[in-house]
């Protein structure tokens, strides 16, 4: 047959198909979720989330280390407080265990990027992101405690301060705490698409962090929606936010590829517990080669669009660019 073009010419060896891939990955894109437990020495294993562990401060850094080991250079730091109150006040106390945990991080790799979540959920009693005025989440007054919460990650030395809470507002809120307290150089990654997805299951057992009552439909984004993530990643843009954020991200490639395609800001994605589980289970299971669909799940996300990725196989993820299996 006389055929002019003929496509499978450019895929006929591996050297010749990496040499015309369109999506490249760098271990430098991704960020590796940390759970810091005020509680605990030592380690201990997350039921939920196989592979997985809380880390006591006397171990955190070890956690580093590992990250280090695997060619993985950021993390993104979520705490477990030994007190919980209604107005999450160890959010933003100095010796609070996110600010400790920032603190023993960067005294022993100060060149390692340390992000914090900026949230209440894992602090109030309630397990709500903010102040509740009766049984809804009072927006304007949730604020003041966001950016006091920020402020003190940032006077620890984090890096990037990553507000996650979907309080209208407050990238703003935070940024001119931050400017106010002489941080003009932390950045506010926006976790500015934040879906009410069902896919946060896991996580929200690992850290302690399921509402009392009700859900956070109020304030997290319908999964109907798709161009109100454009809303949200806009408004957060004017409001100063310097990286942008869809999450969950498998179930939201399409919100992933428009905004990407929409904002110059670096877009973050996050590959969110649930979605590590269930690849988790089904390898377990005899189901699925885990290797191949991590490495195929991972691709979908930057292929969408995403510049950087937090994910709870990072680390497998960076091993697997350094064997070429996946980049």
């Amino acid at each position: 047959m006389n055929l002019t073009n003929r496509p499978r010419r450019l895929r006929r060896t591996e050297a010749i198909r990496r040499m015309n891939r369109e999506t490249r990955l760098s271990p430098e894109a991704l960020i590796y979720p940390i759970f810091v437990d005020e509680t605990l020495s030592g380690m201990r294993p997350i039921d939920s989330l196989p592979g997985q562990n809380h880390y006591g401060l006397d171990s955190v850094c070890a956690a580093v280390e590992e990250c280090l080991a695997h060619g993985v250079r950021h993390c993104i730091l979520f705490g477990l407080p030994t007190h919980k109150d209604e107005c999450g006040s160890s959010a933003w106390a100095g010796d609070g265990v996110i600010q400790r945990a920032v603190r023993a991080i960067k005294a022993r790799f100060p060149d390692f990027t340390v992000i914090t979540d900026v949230c209440m959920c894992e602090y109030t009693s309630h397990g709500h992101c903010g102040i509740l005025h009766g049984c809804e989440v009072d927006n304007d007054s949730t604020l003041a405690h966001l950016a006091k919460i920020a402020a003190s990650h940032a006077a620890a030395g984090a890096d990037i301060v990553a507000p996650s809470d979907m309080m209208d507002g407050h990238v703003a809120a935070l940024r001119e705490e931050l400017d106010r307290n002489g941080f003009q150089q932390t950045a506010i990654m926006a976790y500015s698409a934040k879906y009410a997805s069902a896919f946060y299951g896991p996580f929200r057992d690992a850290a302690g962090s399921a509402p009392s009552f009700g859900d956070r439909k109020g304030y997290q984004m319908d999964p109907h929606n798709r161009k109100e993530a454009h809303r949200e990643c806009a408004l957060d843009a004017q409001e100063g936010a310097d990286i942008l954020m869809v999450k969950p991200a498998l179930s939201y490639l399409d919100v992933v590829r428009e905004c990407a395609d929409a904002f110059d800001l670096p877009l973050c994605a996050y590959s969110v517990s649930g979605e590590y589980a269930m690849i988790k289970a089904a390898a377990a299971a005899g189901l699925v080669d885990e290797e191949r669909i991590m490495c195929e799940t991972a691709l979908s996300i930057f292929r969408a669009g995403a510049n950087m990725l937090i994910s709870y196989y990072a680390k497998e993820i960076a091993d697997a660019i350094r064997r070429g299996d996946i980049g």
